[in-house]
């Protein structure tokens, strides 16, 4: 069968480079269903984009669908016929299928026989289908933003001035109407708006990127990028430097151009003196210019070198005349000059006082409206930074620089320059901190306190931008969550998950041997205490186990089961010894995880579970682990009681052991050579039924079953683990 090639290009208006990359992936992953279900299948797709337009090429697609062929049942023969004359069922399913009752067949199923209709629905020819599918696919194209234009109701991310669409090289008519307006598909498209003007005529769908290229439009986006990449390191050399490649940014202005040429300009030397965050975040951020460090690269086109001082110049990606380039770059110039200025001025401004001399300003700022400023926040923060300290048990050198960093960590949110440029905050405040001659420990934890800022970043390194940062966000979480502006759904304006999440990352990163539990308490306590306030903890409670949940499943990679035996089955009380060690959580999901793979598991999951199954018949409290307090021998009736008392008593010095040191492996241990006396005492020769008739013997019993259960619980709650295939 013949194979052919569609080509659809929707032209229009310059789009903004989100809307260009979302509207690609969503054809990417769009299209080939949407073929799919007209049982079309194609050898490739390719999509691609500019800002001025949409592709997509679908290659090796057949001349017309494949005929179909179906079998349609339908009622049975005992409903369709009376006395061997069809009756309403039988007429009406035949008309419904467009058929007459004599060219029903019979089957016989599993459940009688019944009535079928063959039914053959000839394969339409492709090209005609797709004039309807291609409407489909533009217009169900979804962004933020779209935007009506002229007197028609169509949405769209900017208006649509062409349409181009080829079946091979025959036209395919496709028709969008917008109001009085009326786009028809031609064989033109458009070529560069400044370096080639004029229209150009596609005259085969396998020829459009040589066509568009020969006018100046690089339409796969892929190539535009490595353009880039490569022109921008050439032209960083020509100063004997290298440019600095953020992959974002790259994105963007791939999306933005049709034609890279990359363009190098500079900026007074002077300006150097600015903190280099300052100059970069005028570049990339504002500018969408790529910075330029000393030294050329050796390897990577976009692995820097680290440490390497900034070079007074920048590179930016022009879409017009190569020719003008340095119109273009003295353009630029003057714009850079000017914003570089301005930071100046607000650096220059700013220096001129401490930064301690910025925090009454901050009594200015609202931090949320019913919660109070800025200033107050500070000194919530410092209160449980405070706490911290003390369960830190940390040194008075060590709690005075954490309260002092505290203290500061908000300061330069007052600051001009973070006025100005809000992504520098904690930079600013680490830069200005050292400025005004606090210590580089102090300077370090403010800007680490901000850390991980999203998923990708960093987490804080430094005591106090760890303390600091847990604190800041603690604070934020119980006085959000106090005020009933619990996240639901997608919507989390203030970003809670990402800061328990935080908190949560920076305690097992940093293995501080916090009590969360009791800080959640605390820190609840004191909200509540102000004015009549409902006190958060319970929820805050089911909200950051939910968060411990996500964490170990999604970035830890353990089974859910397991993570489901280390936070316990909806036991409040387990959850909550889970917050008051987040670090011993944390070590015995990865420990259990280990010995599933390594098989160990395996091996002591039969005797915990059976234990566990029949021990909830009992009462024993889950803290019990000495038999001898418990278990009253004179009961025993068989000797595998006796067996099994006697190797819980060997047992019991183990698992004392492992909860000093949580080595885990030596509780395994235990309940492996354990495994023989549990099997003695349901299944050898002298085995008992657990469930004696006499109601002493049954207590007795289930509270050996519940001592082992409750060792096991040291480790895991065996209850909700799965057992291994």
């Amino acid at each position: 069968m013949d194979k052919n090639t569609f080509l659809l290009e929707v032209g229009t208006e310059e789009m903004p480079a989100t809307f260009v990359a979302g509207a690609l992936h969503q054809w990417r992953s769009q299209i080939s269903a949407s073929l799919s279900d007209h049982f079309l299948t194609a050898e490739s797709i390719e999509v691609y984009g500019t800002p001025r337009r949409l592709v997509v090429l679908v290659h090796g697609l057949p001349a017309q669908q494949p005929d179909r062929h179906e079998e349609i049942k339908g009622p049975s023969l005992q409903a369709a016929f009376t006395n061997g004359q069809p009756g309403k069922a039988a007429i009406g399913f035949a008309q419904k299928q467009g058929l007459g009752v004599e060219q029903l067949v019979t089957r016989l199923t599993d459940k009688g026989e019944f009535l079928f209709a063959l039914k053959r629905t000839p394969g339409q020819p492709t090209s005609q289908l797709l004039s309807h599918l291609a409407y489909e696919w533009i217009m169900g194209l979804e962004g933020k933003r779209l935007m009506r234009w002229g007197d028609g109701d169509l949405k769209f991310s900017r208006p649509i001035r062409w349409l181009l669409a080829l079946w091979q090289e025959q036209l395919l008519p496709i028709t969008i109407t917008n109001g009085t307006e009326t786009m028809v598909s031609g064989l033109y498209s458009q070529g560069h708006r400044v370096l080639h003007p004029q229209p150009v005529e596609i005259t085969h769908s396998s020829r459009y990127q040589s066509q568009l290229q020969s006018a100046f439009i690089q339409v796969n986006p892929l190539h535009r990028r490595h353009s880039i990449q490569e022109q921008v390191q050439a032209i960083a050399r020509t100063v004997g430097g290298h440019a600095v490649i953020y992959p974002e940014l790259l994105d963007e202005v791939t999306h933005l151009v049709e034609w890279p040429t990359a363009i190098i300009g500079a900026y007074d030397p002077e300006f150097l003196n600015l903190p280099p965050e300052v100059i970069t975040t005028v570049m990339v951020t504002h500018q969408r210019y790529f910075p330029v460090l000393q030294g050329e690269l050796g390897g990577e086109l976009s692995a820097p070198i680290h440490g390497a001082p900034l070079l007074p110049y920048f590179i930016t990606i022009s879409n017009g005349d190569p020719a003008k380039s340095s119109l273009i770059a003295a353009g630029n110039e003057r714009v850079i000059r000017a914003r570089l200025a301005d930071a100046q001025f607000f650096y220059q401004a700013d220096t001129t006082h401490s930064l301690e001399e910025f925090l009454p300003k901050l009594e200015q700022v609202t931090f949320q409206d019913t919660l109070g400023s800025m200033g107050q926040k500070v000194g919530r923060i410092q209160e449980i930074a405070g706490c911290i300290t003390r369960q830190l048990n940390l040194n008075a050198q060590q709690q005075q620089t954490i309260l002092r960093t505290s203290l500061l960590c908000k300061a330069d949110l007052v600051t001009q320059m973070v006025g100005e440029f809000p992504e520098l905050q904690g930079v600013i405040g680490q830069n200005y901190a050292l400025v005004s001659g606090e210590s580089e420990e102090i300077a370090c934890g403010i800007f680490e306190h901000y850390l991980p800022r999203n998923a990708d970043d960093f987490l804080p390194q430094s005591l106090p931008g760890q303390v600091v940062g847990i604190s800041d966000r603690l604070d934020t979480l119980v006085n959000i969550f106090g005020i009933g502006l619990l996240p639901s759904g997608s919507s989390d304006p203030f970003a809670l998950r990402r800061a328990a999440n935080a908190i949560i990352n920076i305690i097992w990163s940093a293995r501080l041997p916090l009590n969360l539990f009791t800080l959640l308490e605390n820190t609840c306590i004191q909200f509540a205490a102000k004015g009549e306030r409902q006190n958060p903890l319970p929820v805050l409670r089911d909200f950051f186990i939910q968060r411990v949940r996500n964490l170990l499943q999604d970035e830890r990679s353990i089974d859910y089961d397991l993570v489901q035996a280390v936070l316990g089955d909806n036991d409040s009380t387990y959850t909550q010894l889970v917050l008051q060690d987040l670090l011993n959580g944390l070590d015995r999901a990865l420990f259990l995880q280990t010995i599933r793979h390594n098989g160990t598991l395996g091996q002591i999951y039969p005797t915990v579970n059976r234990a566990s199954r029949l021990a909830i018949h009992g009462d024993l409290p889950k803290e019990v682990l000495n038999p001898a307090s418990i278990i009253n021998p004179h009961l025993f009736l068989e000797p595998s009681e006796q067996g099994l008392y006697d190797a819980l008593l060997q047992l019991l010095p183990i698992t004392q052991s492992c909860q000093m040191d949580r080595d885990y492996q030596k509780l395994v241990a235990g309940l492996v050579a354990i495994a023989q006396p549990v099997s003695d005492f349901f299944d050898g020769p002298h085995s008992v039924l657990v469930m004696d008739e006499n109601p002493d013997i049954r207590h007795n019993r289930l509270n050996l079953l519940a001592i082992l259960r409750n060792h096991a619980l040291i480790l895991a709650d065996f209850n909700c683990i799965v057992k291994d295939s």
